[in-house]
């Protein structure tokens, strides 16, 4: 049986870095599933998803901890389960415009009443193409619980997006799944 690992890495940034992390996990007959990997402040930050067989859990386990010698952070978690229970729809949401503090904890905090969660979040700090004022953008993917009007989710960020003086858009991704 495959056992999900949700691993999360901190460390300086430098060449290797991400073959040494994929050598210990096919080492150890793990299959990398998915990942977000960025340079930030000249730090590696990166969270990876694979699935192990259980019975290479403990030594993969050890192999991984290895690596914090390295000066790496490393946070490790595991889950026989890789969905949630609940049915959902998948939007894929985009915003613009000029920075501002709190923009994202007014966001979270609407998409939180509504029930919704945060699968996939990007966000940039860019200089705008004619004027040079600094512009926020960021880009999510959301679950939306079925239950939950989309037009109302919409109408809601909307109401947030003029407040913010910012565009927000809504897109439908997969209109239905569950497990």
């Amino acid at each position: 049986m495959a056992v999900f690992l949700v691993l999360t890495v901190l460390g300086e940034d430098r060449p290797g870095l991400v073959e040494s992390l994929s050598q210990v996990i096919a080492a150890h007959d793990g299959n990398w599933l998915e990942s977000r990997m960025s340079r930030l402040a000249g730090k590696f930050a990166g969270i990876l998803r694979a699935s192990v067989p259980e019975s290479e859990i403990e030594a993969l386990t050890d192999t991984l901890r290895e690596l914090e010698s390295q000066d790496l952070k490393l946070l490790i978690e595991w889950s026989a389960n890789d969905e949630p229970a609940q049915a959902y729809q998948i939007l894929k949401f985009d915003l613009i415009g000029n920075d501002r503090v709190g923009i994202i904890h007014d966001i979270s905090q609407a998409l939180a009443t509504h029930g919704v969660n945060i699968d996939e979040l990007n966000t940039d700090y860019l200089s705008a193409p004619m004027s040079g004022e600094m512009l926020f953008k960021a880009s999510a993917l959301i679950r939306v619980p079925l239950e939950v009007a989309v037009a109302d989710l919409q109408t809601h960020l909307e109401h947030i997006a003029h407040d913010l003086m910012v565009d927000v858009a809504l897109e439908v991704v997969s209109a239905t799944a569950s497990v």
